[in-house]
C-alpha cells in the first residue's frame, strides 16, 4: 500500500456540487474517483478538468441504488490506489411530491435512491475505508424548512444524518470520522432549472448573506472535514447555508 497516495471516492460527482467537491479534493492532492450513474460525456469532462488542472482522476460509472454497482464501484475504486482514504456521497435525486397518495411513487423512489442508496455508499464504506479515514454524506438545510412539496426529500434526508450519527459510533477504535454536509441553496444547473429571476433573488434574500450558495462553497467545508483540519469533527451536521437555516 503506498500511503503517500490519498484516494477519495466522491459520488454524483459528474455535475454540481459533486464536481466542485471532485476538483477540489484533487487540488488538495487526492487521486479522485469520479462515480457517476448515467451521464459518461459530463463524468468525463469532470475528470479531464482535473486532470488539466494538474490532479488525478478516473471515473467510474455505478448507480447508488443498486446493491451490485455499489459493490463494484468500492471494488475498482480500492483497487485503483491500493487504499480508500476519504468517501463523499452527494450522489441524490429530488422529485417534488406532497404527502398525498398519489405521492407514494416519488416517495419510494426518492427513499429507495437516497436513503437505501446512502445505506450502501455508508455501509461499503465502512469496509473499504483505511483506518484514519473520513466519511461525509450530503444531507439538506431544506429540512429545517418544512417547504410543501419536499417530503419525501426531507424525509430521505433525514435518514441519512441519522445513519451518519450510529456510523460514527459503530466505527469507534479506527480513528474514521463520519459527517454530514447540508448545503442551503446552491447555484446548480439542477437548482436554477425552471426557476424565474424573481423567484431565484426571493430565494437568495432568505439567507441573512443575501445570496446563493457556490458549489465551491460547499466544496471547501467538505475539504476541510477531508483534510487534517477536519480531524476532532465527528458524528456533525455541518449546515452550510449563510444562515438560511
Amino acid at each position: 500500500m503506498n500511503t503517500s497516495i490519498k484516494t477519495a471516492l466522491v459520488t454524483g460527482a459528474s455535475r454540481g456540487i459533486g464536481r466542485a467537491i471532485a476538483e477540489r479534493l484533487a487540488k488538495d492532492g487526492f487521486t479522485v474517483i469520479v462515480n457517476y450513474a448515467g451521464n459518461a460525456a459530463n463524468a468525463e469532462e469532470t475528470v479531464q478538468a482535473i486532470v488539466n488542472q494538474g490532479g488525478n482522476a478516473v471515473a467510474i460509472q455505478a448507480d447508488v441504488a443498486s446493491e451490485a454497482d455499489v459493490n463494484r464501484l468500492f471494488t475498482e475504486a480500492k483497487a485503483i490506489n491500493g487504499q480508500l482514504n476519504v468517501v463523499v456521497h452527494s450522489a441524490g435525486i429530488m422529485p417534488m411530491a406532497k404527502i398525498t397518495p398519489a405521492g407514494l411513487a416519488a416517495f419510494d423512489k426518492v427513499i429507495h435512491t437516497n436513503l437505501r442508496g446512502a445505506f450502501l455508499v455508508l455501509a461499503n464504506a465502512a469496509e473499504c475505508i483505511s483506518d484514519n479515514g473520513r466519511i461525509i454524506a450530503l444531507s439538506t438545510s431544506v429540512i429545517a424548512k418544512s417547504f410543501p412539496a419536499y417530503g419525501p426529500y426531507i424525509a430521505s434526508k433525514a435518514g441519512v444524518e441519522g445513519l451518519v450519527h450510529v456510523l460514527a459510533n459503530e466505527l469507534r477504535g479506527r480513528n474514521i470520522t463520519v459527517n454530514a454536509v447540508a448545503p442551503g441553496p446552491t447555484g446548480t444547473e439542477l437548482f436554477f432549472n425552471g426557476k424565474s429571476e424573481e423567484q431565484i433573488n426571493t430565494i437568495a434574500k432568505m439567507a441573512p448573506l443575501e445570496r446563493i450558495g457556490t458549489p465551491a462553497d460547499i466544496a471547501s467545508v467538505v475539504a476541510a472535514l477531508a483534510g487534517p483540519d477536519g480531524s476532532w469533527v465527528n458524528s456533525q451536521v455541518v449546515r452550510v447555508n449563510g444562515g438560511f437555516a
